[in-house]
C-alpha cells in the first residue's frame, strides 16, 4: 500500500464540497491527463494503482507495431478495461470485457509519438489506473498499412489464425490473429476501416470475453488472452468491423 500512496492514491477528490469530481494530479506528469480524464474517465473517482501492470519496450522500434501486455492482480469485479494513448490523435486504443477470461491481454498498437499508455480498470464504481511512458519516433497512425501498400489486403480480410497452449494446469493461453488493415482514417484517401468488436463464446453461446478494438490497434491484430482450462470446446469467435462486415470462426485446441 505504501507504494500506491506515493503515487497519490486518490487522484480525484469529491469536488471540494461542490458534489462533482475534481482532477488533482497525474504521476505520469502528462499535460494531456486533464483531457484524458474528462473525455474517458469522468463520472467516477480515479486512483492510480500499481496492481495494474503495463509491459512494453521503453522505446518503440516500429511505431506501426508496438507490443503491449497488461495484467491486473487483486482487483475484483472488473466491469471494463480501457486502454488509452495520451498523445495519439486517436487516443482510445481498445476496451476489454474479461467476463470468464482472466484480466490479462497482449496486443500491438500504433503510436504517433512518445506517449503515456494508460490502462484504466472500472470496478465497483471506481477507475483504477496504471500506465507507463513509451518513447517513439512517431508516425504510426498516419502511415498506410502494409496490405494497402501491397494491394492484397482484400484477399485475406477476416481470416483467423488461432493457437492454444497450456500455461499452468488450470490456465491456458489463446493467441488470435485476425487479418484486417485497421486503417485509422488519417491517411489521405483511405477512410477509417477497423475491427470494432470481437466476441468469444462457448459452443452454447455463453460469453467468455468481449473486445472492442479501435483504430490505433495494429494491422492484422494479434491478441493473447488467458482462459480457464474448464471451458468446453469448440469456442466460437464472432467479429465485425465498422463497415458492417461480419466474420465467424470456430476455435479448437
Amino acid at each position: 500500500m505504501e507504494s500506491i500512496k506515493k503515487y497519490v492514491l486518490l487522484l480525484l477528490l469529491w469536488g471540494y464540497g461542490t458534489g462533482t469530481w475534481a482532477i488533482v494530479a497525474d504521476p505520469l506528469d502528462s499535460v494531456q491527463w486533464p483531457t484524458m480524464y474528462r473525455a474517458f474517465l469522468s463520472g467516477h473517482p480515479v486512483q492510480f494503482d500499481d496492481r495494474i501492470q503495463v509491459f512494453s519496450p521503453e522505446s518503440a522500434e516500429n511505431s506501426l507495431r508496438v507490443p503491449i501486455a497488461i495484467r491486473m492482480t487483486g482487483i475484483e469485479k472488473i466491469e471494463k478495461i480501457l486502454v488509452l494513448a495520451d498523445f495519439n490523435p486517436l487516443p482510445k486504443v481498445l476496451e476489454f470485457f474479461p467476463q470468464q477470461a482472466l484480466p490479462f491481454l497482449a496486443f500491438d498498437i500504433k503510436l504517433q509519438q512518445a506517449s503515456p499508455i494508460r490502462v484504466a480498470v472500472l470496478s465497483e464504481g471506481t477507475w483504477y489506473v496504471g500506465g507507463r511512458w513509451i518513447d517513439a519516433a512517431g508516425g504510426g497512425c498516419t502511415l498506410p498499412s502494409a496490405g494497402r501498400v501491397q494491394g492484397n489486403w482484400e484477399e485475406h480480410l477476416g481470416q483467423v489464425y488461432a493457437r492454444f497452449w497450456e500455461k499452468t494446469p488450470e490456465l491456458q493461453r489463446l493467441k488470435i490473429r485476425m487479418m484486417h488493415p485497421m486503417d485509422t482514417g488519417l491517411v489521405s484517401g483511405i477512410p477509417a476501416f477497423y475491427l470494432e468488436q470481437m466476441t468469444l463464446t462457448t459452443a452454447d453461446g455463453t460469453p467468455i470475453l468481449t473486445l472492442q478494438p479501435y483504430e490505433p490497434v495494429s494491422e492484422n491484430p494479434l491478441f493473447t488472452f488467458e482462459l480457464p482450462k474448464t471451458l468446453s470446446f469448440p469456442l466460437q469467435l464472432y467479429s465485425k468491423d465498422n463497415n458492417g462486415n461480419t466474420f465467424k470462426a470456430e476455435l479448437m485446441p
